[in-house]
């Protein structure tokens, strides 16, 4: 399987493991859903390069994750926001692929002007690096 793929699984199972993230969203998706009450949380775009040694075949993804509340004020996004690091340490190993180091690169919030009713949403991008086990 790809490391992107499997990444990406391990870091979503990660993500609905936190019985603390999951107790402030409704769902945490695999994509953004076409038809989803806010608060959500989703897995974005999975974006790969070669990364590894002359003894270790790695990948180096970039990962986004986005968060959506209904809010009038972005203040409950900073606690979801907060339990995303951690749960991305708890990413086990899935097909062969082990993360190895997690960093954020940036995250957005702002005001979402989508339908109504309108909040906030957040986006995280992460730098990931796998190495393949075995």
């Amino acid at each position: 399987m790809s490391a992107e793929v499997a990444v990406r699984a391990a870091v979503i199972a990660a993500l609905r493991a936190d019985g603390a993230l999951m107790d402030g969203l409704n769902g945490l998706y695999d994509g953004e859903p076409g038809r989803a009450s806010a608060p959500y949380g989703h897995v974005g775009e999975c974006i790969g390069a070669d990364w590894g040694g002359k003894d270790v075949e790695g990948r180096e993804l970039r990962l986004t994750i986005g968060l959506r509340i209904a809010d009038e004020t972005p203040a409950r996004l900073a606690g979801l926001i907060g339990r995303i690091d951690p749960a991305i340490g708890q990413a086990q190993e899935q097909d062969g692929w082990r993360v190895v180091s997690a960093r954020l690169v940036r995250s957005r919030v702002a005001r979402d002007q989508g339908k109504p009713p309108a909040g906030w949403r957040a986006v995280i991008d992460y730098r990931l690096r796998a190495a393949r086990e075995g």
